[in-house]
């Protein structure tokens, strides 16, 4: 009779039979065991390409990655700071601009400028430290019953109220204005005054250098009310140069700024002034025949 039970048990026996049979595992060989290992074929060296030279490349972080030569400073995420300080500089030169705010793009050479400066260093305020020490002296003196110190000599004025009543008593001799006042509507009206009492100024570049001449980080303007009899030649040269180059400058009154549009636009406006010549051309042309 068939039992279940031993034909189960034979294909067990069958099965485990065949499958951890030697023929199937085989040992590793031991460590140090005199067998004949295979030989690698070794491959000839390869000659080097001269149409293609082989170029080594690092791939840490930014090595072989930029290409050599090539400005991608377009490309750049800028901070926000020096995109919108590169914007205002695009809007400033698209956007029209009246000449009373035009006039301060028009400030002197840099010779001229040196030349100026060099004058102006000769009178420098007093520091606080000089001023308080002189003080000091006048007062031992009247006190000593002696003659007291000369009066002070003459200096540079500065601060906006100072300089706007000394033109217009007439007193300021030539002023000097910063081409980058910030907001400049601090100094939009000066030249206009100035004009406007026949005394000669100058723009110059730049307020920090004005800031220098009087002990502070930034002066707006400042003015000499007079100097000393060697240097009157020179103050007059200057003078002259203010009322040429600026005072009676009526170009610089009148002429706008600004309006300068990009390249592409260029191009296309260009391109749009050819075609409507090209169409008179033939109109023209029509015309005569």
């Amino acid at each position: 009779p068939f039992c279940p039970h031993i034909s189960v048990h034979k294909t067990f026996t069958a099965v485990v039979t065949s499958t951890f049979s030697p023929s199937v595992f085989t040992m590793a060989p031991k460590k140090g065991s005199k067998t004949a290992k295979k030989a690698v074929p070794t491959k000839a060296p390869t000659k080097a390409d001269p149409l293609f030279p082989s170029r080594p490349r690092s791939f840490n972080v930014g090595g072989a990655i930029r290409p050599a030569g090539r400005d991608l400073s377009r490309f750049v995420r800028w901070p926000k700071y020096v995109r919108i300080q590169r914007q205002r500089a695009v809007l400033y030169q698209r956007l029209k601009v009246p000449p009373s705010i035009n006039q301060f793009t028009k400030a002197i050479g840099k010779n001229e400028a040196a030349s100026v400066f060099n004058l102006l260093n000769k009178y420098r305020p007093e520091t606080a430290a000089a001023k308080k020490q002189r003080i000091k002296e006048t007062a031992a003196a009247v006190a000593a019953g002696k003659e007291a110190p000369a009066k002070v000599p003459h200096q540079i004025k500065f601060g906006l109220k100072h300089i706007t009543t000394l033109i217009e008593e007439k007193k300021a001799q030539l002023v000097l204005i910063a081409c980058d006042v910030d907001p400049i509507e601090l100094v939009l009206w000066l030249p206009a005054l100035c004009r406007k009492m026949d005394v000669p100024f100058l723009i110059v570049k730049d307020k920090a250098r004005l800031g220098t001449l009087v002990h502070q980080k930034t002066a707006a303007a400042v003015c000499l009310t007079g100097v000393n009899k060697e240097d009157e030649s020179q103050l007059k040269i200057f003078r002259d140069l203010g009322i040429e180059k600026f005072n009676k400058n009526n170009e610089l009154v009148r002429k706008w700024g600004g309006g300068i549009m990009g390249l592409k636009t260029q191009a296309k406006l260009d391109k749009r002034a050819k075609a409507i010549a090209a169409e008179e051309a033939k109109k023209a042309a029509s015309l005569r025949a």
